[in-house]
């Protein structure tokens, strides 16, 4: 018999028998792989390169059975865990160094059920599989920009895109969860039953337990969207800032407008001698009819001279794969981000200037448009408390040489210094890197005490800590 060393909940490592693992696959519907055994490279390779980590041992799961079984055994051995989903998070929380490593990839349902529009999903689905089954009969609800993101660390973060003005966020839009607990339970989460794991789910992360189904509310959306881009050059890129400020202000609830400052890359519709220069690019998504959207789509059409203008209708789901080209996995990545009630004068000035001084052609600043339906649900009302937020920057660093890290690094670190003074203080927690810990209170701001508490309730050991993890309350230790 051989022994296998994972890394400990409490640090150091754990030795256990080959037998042993070899008794734990036998309890899976799926399996657990060790290094350099089929399926380990495929569970622990994510979407950031920068994340290079080897578990001890991968569990490959197949159903809420397997999940079980795989808690309760990191339970058992006071295993380090780590639980990968869509394993798009920018942190890279989905693997872990030595420990266990719980793979839902492989549990990638999506039932739709066009009579009630709900949708029952499982956490390795894609935001573009989950997109393509519903928009079968012309539904949606509210997901990210880009369709390789994982549905379901996107949605227990809070989850906000293009629908979202409209509908909420995507953990606005969540009915029920089925959870397996820290204790291996699994139990369901709604405003029915274990009313306070669902409102810690709804913008709480991963840290109470790990979901392995999502039920969804879906609205009717589409299939044809008004959207696309206009592409302006950079010169007048303040003006053009400042007049967007004041587009957004009046725009419905149906339209939604992204600011993207970045080099222009080789697209078909832009004039081969604007490819590497800075541009300003408004990227659109109007959800109704289309001479409304046409409408209400002036007052941005008039704004200066553009490059292009590419918005037409088209399917909602092959919009939601347009940014996809330029977020393929592979390369390092590193975030920085904020929240702001507004654009202010000073924050236009920096992201000018910050613009001018781009580290690589593939880093890129976007300024997501929120406000709508996101802010008229009460800040307690779910764990997500950024509900004063009309505006997320997040400052997005890419790099393909590794010599480019530290100089791309420092660029995001000094935009994100220089527009703190502008910012809510807050910051939506999917856009955390991992060395910003110190950030965690004010990303769940008000209702942290709360998660606090709800931890203790629902995670004393901290065995989901791997996130952008809310620490239980100082108890005292018992009398010797």
């Amino acid at each position: 018999m051989t022994e296998i060393r994972l890394a400990s909940l409490h640090g150091g490592a754990i030795a256990l028998g080959s037998d042993t693992i070899a008794a734990f696959g036998q309890t899976l519907r799926g399996n657990v792989c060790l290094a350099s055994e089929p399926g380990y490279d495929e569970a622990r390779t994510i979407w950031n390169a920068m994340i290079d980590r080897h578990p001890g041992a991968a569990v490959r799961c197949r159903g809420a059975a397997d999940i079980i079984s795989a808690v309760r055994f990191a339970r058992e051995h006071s295993l380090l865990l780590a639980v990968r989903g869509g394993g798009h998070n920018i942190a890279g929380n989905a693997v872990c160094e030595g420990g266990l490593l719980i793979d839902l990839s492989l549990m990638r349902s999506v039932r739709i059920d066009p009579f009630h529009r709900t949708a029952r999903v499982e956490p390795g689905a894609t935001l573009g599989e989950f997109d393509k089954e519903a928009q079968a009969f012309g539904l949606a609800t509210p997901l990210g920009i880009n369709s390789t993101t994982g549905v379901a660390g996107l949605t227990l973060g809070g989850g906000f895109g293009w629908l979202s003005r409209k509908f909420g966020l995507a953990a606005d839009n969540l009915i029920s969860a089925d959870v397996v607990t820290a204790e291996g339970k699994l139990v369901r989460a709604s405003i029915a039953e274990n009313t306070d794991l669902f409102w810690a789910l709804r913008g709480g992360g991963a840290n109470f337990g790990v979901v392995s189904s999502f039920e969804f509310r879906l609205h009717p959306v589409g299939p044809m969207v008004l959207a696309g881009l206009i592409v302006h050059p950079f010169a007048r890129a303040k003006e053009l800032l400042a007049d967007y400020r004041d587009v957004a202000a009046k725009a419905p609830d149906e339209l939604t407008v992204w600011v993207v400052l970045r080099q222009a890359p080789p697209l078909a519709f832009l004039p081969a001698e604007v490819h590497g220069n800075e541009i300003v690019a408004f990227a659109v998504c109007y959800t109704g009819d289309e001479n409304e959207g046409k409408r209400a789509l002036e007052p941005l059409r008039a704004l200066g001279e553009p490059i292009a203008d590419v918005i037409a209708m088209q399917p909602f789901a092959a919009w939601q794969t347009a940014f996809d080209p330029l977020l393929t996995s592979g390369a390092y990545n590193y975030w920085k981000s904020h929240n702001f009630a507004e654009l202010s004068e000073g924050l236009l000035d920096t992201l000018v200037s910050q613009t001018t001084s781009l580290p690589t052609s593939e880093c890129e600043i976007f300024i997501g448009q929120l406000g709508g339906a996101t802010s008229r649900v009460a800040v307690d009302a779910t764990a997500f408390p950024h509900r004063d937020a009309r505006f997320v920057m997040n400052v997005h660093t890419r790099w393909r040489d590794p010599a480019d890290e530290q100089r791309s690094i420092a660029w995001a670190r000094k935009l994100f210094a220089e527009a703190a003074p502008y910012a809510t203080g807050g910051v939506y927690v999917n856009f955390m890197p991992e060395d910003e810990t110190d950030r965690v209170a004010g990303a769940y701001g008000t209702n942290y005490a709360r998660l606090t508490a709800l931890k203790d309730k629902y995670d004393p050991a901290n065995l989901f800590r791997l996130n952008q993890n809310v620490r239980r309350s100082a108890v005292p230790r018992p009398a010797a």
